[in-house]
């Protein structure tokens, strides 16, 4: 009798370490919460109308109880906000925040909820500032999360999935919605409505996701993360670089305006292969005379803005953007000032990254 009693003992206790084995088995991924329409909310299910940024992160988790089937997660607050709001303050404390976390071992992934609106500008801030292999994805939503058909609910469990995927590790800041798979300076916004907006049209997509099931099909083919020698430590204040949006007869005053209320770099949404006006040259002219950097890019969505092909950088003293819209142009530029204000430099900076 004890020797059966004995055997039940040993085979429950079997069983249970084999479950704690189980449960611990389950990476660990900690969300970090930005506010955006994935934490918005509406009076009724169908209206267009909503505010961003008023559910809370433990809200997020806590409506979408199949994350604990996959990872174990955690949450924190960072900011509440609608991404038109976001500034270089939250940039640099989320940064931080993700490199702080990354650098515990018992940490393998991170997640990050986001506004679309600026989302394209976040996730290559963090491409270039994160300083681990490990997973971090953003996700978003088009719909709040009172809607009839929320996006986000699903979209924060593949983003968890991603996350906690050690497939997903070297693969440099992701998004991750409506089942795509996207690499941080591929993407970009495309619609102000469409559950599809976000595309990468050119690189084209790192993966997809179908409930929490991942393929992956490449890895960025420009350097980020480890390999970046940006970083935010010690960083409290980034410098201000504007972007001018150029048109046909553009007001070129605007350039030099932005330089003297303390712009130390100018990024021009030009047209074409990042051409604009002669008045408008000429005025950029004289502010990279003065000290101030200035990156030609285009307000073209798709194709490259190619150094001294219609206009002669190398004689104007500007830098041209290649496949990088005009606002990931200043997200970089923000980041070059940080080390140098050598137009040559900083032309091998939008050459590398």
């Amino acid at each position: 009798m004890k020797t059966m009693k004995s055997l039940r003992f040993a085979l429950f206790t079997l069983v249970f370490a084999a479950a704690g084995a189980v449960a611990s088995a389950k990476p660990n991924v900690v969300i970090l919460a930005t506010g955006g329409t994935i934490a918005g909310s509406a009076e009724t299910q169908t209206q267009a109308g909503y505010t961003s940024g008023q559910v809370g992160v433990d809200i997020l988790i806590d409506a979408v109880s199949q994350l604990k089937d996959i990872a174990n997660v955690s949450g924190e607050q960072i900011s509440n906000v609608g991404s038109q709001d976001m500034s270089d303050e939250i940039w640099l404390k989320l940064a931080k925040r993700i490199n702080e976390l990354l650098s515990d071992s018992k940490v393998d992934g991170i997640v990050i909820t986001h506004g679309t609106d600026t989302l394209e500008e976040t996730a290559y801030f963090l491409n270039l500032t994160v300083k681990s292999d490990k997973p971090v994805v953003l996700t978003a939503a088009m719909r709040p999360s009172t809607a009839l058909s929320a996006d986000g609910p699903l979209n924060i469990f593949n983003a968890v999935a991603v996350a906690g995927d050690k497939n997903a590790a070297g693969r440099g800041v992701m998004v991750v919605a409506n089942d795509d798979i996207h690499g941080a300076r591929a993407f970009t916004k495309t619609s102000t409505t469409d559950v599809q907006t976000f595309k990468s049209p050119e690189s084209g997509l790192i993966g997809v996701t179908l409930y929490g099931k991942n393929t992956f099909f490449r890895t960025p083919y420009r350097a980020f993360g480890k390999q970046s020698e940006f970083s935010v430590k010690g960083v409290d204040k980034l410098p201000r670089v504007d972007v001018i949006y150029i048109n046909a007869d553009v007001s070129a005053d605007l350039i030099g305006s932005a330089a003297s209320k303390g712009a130390r770099g100018i990024v021009t949404a030009g047209v074409g292969n990042g051409n604009m006006t002669s008045a408008a040259l000429k005025e950029v002219s004289t502010v990279v005379k003065s000290g101030t950097v200035v990156v030609r890019s285009s307000r073209v969505p798709f194709g490259v803005t190619g150094r001294n092909v219609e206009v002669n950088d190398d004689e104007l003293g500007t830098v041209a953007s290649g496949r990088l819209n005009p606002a990931k142009s200043r997200v970089l530029l923000k980041l070059a000032l940080l080390t140098s204000k050598d137009a040559a430099k900083i032309q091998s900076y939008f050459d590398k990254y």
